[in-house]
């Protein structure tokens, strides 16, 4: 089953931050709390949405989204930030029923487009979204300030 998040789900979706970065060799890099997801999720202005994977009751993953805009197109699209599913309930249809619910969520709403990055090393991930049809955009570099060229580009002298 398929569900949007609700505040209570804020521990176990932490949980599987955790999980994912650690998947991805980069635990060290986590540093949202609890309080954190409760602000960006369930905030006055959400700044990111969030939609669970259950079975028989446990949670087994989970996508956290953020709306996009193209220029190009002049509509909103979906930005999946993340998408797990736990390692012992991977093949069971899980990760494409979050798929659905998100291209779902942008046929609904009329956005055209439902993007996403993975790491070039993670051939189950990069496998299981060309099956679904996806195009890898190898024409795009991405770019990514963070940390103290972040704090020197906006003019801290720290």
């Amino acid at each position: 089953m398929i569900r949007p998040a609700t505040p209570d789900d804020v521990p176990a979706i932490l949980d599987m931050i955790r999980e994912l970065a650690t998947y991805e060799k980069a635990a060290h890099e986590v540093r949202a709390t609890e309080e954190h997801l409760r602000a960006a999720l369930f905030g006055e202005h959400p700044a990111a949405f969030a939609h669970l994977a259950e079975q028989d009751g446990e949670v087994v993953g989970f996508t956290l989204w953020f709306l996009t805009f193209s220029t190009w197109r002049g509509v909103h699209g979906i930005y999946l930030e993340d998408l797990y599913v736990r390692p012992r309930h991977r093949g069971g249809g899980h990760g494409l029923a979050l798929m659905r619910e998100l291209a779902a969520i942008c046929d609904r709403r009329g956005y055209q487009r439902l993007e996403w990055a993975v790491l070039d090393w993670n051939e189950p991930s990069i496998g299981f979204y060309e099956k679904l049809g996806a195009v890898r955009q190898d024409e795009w570099l991405k770019y990514r300030l963070t940390d103290e060229p972040l704090q020197r580009l906006a003019g801290r002298e720290d």
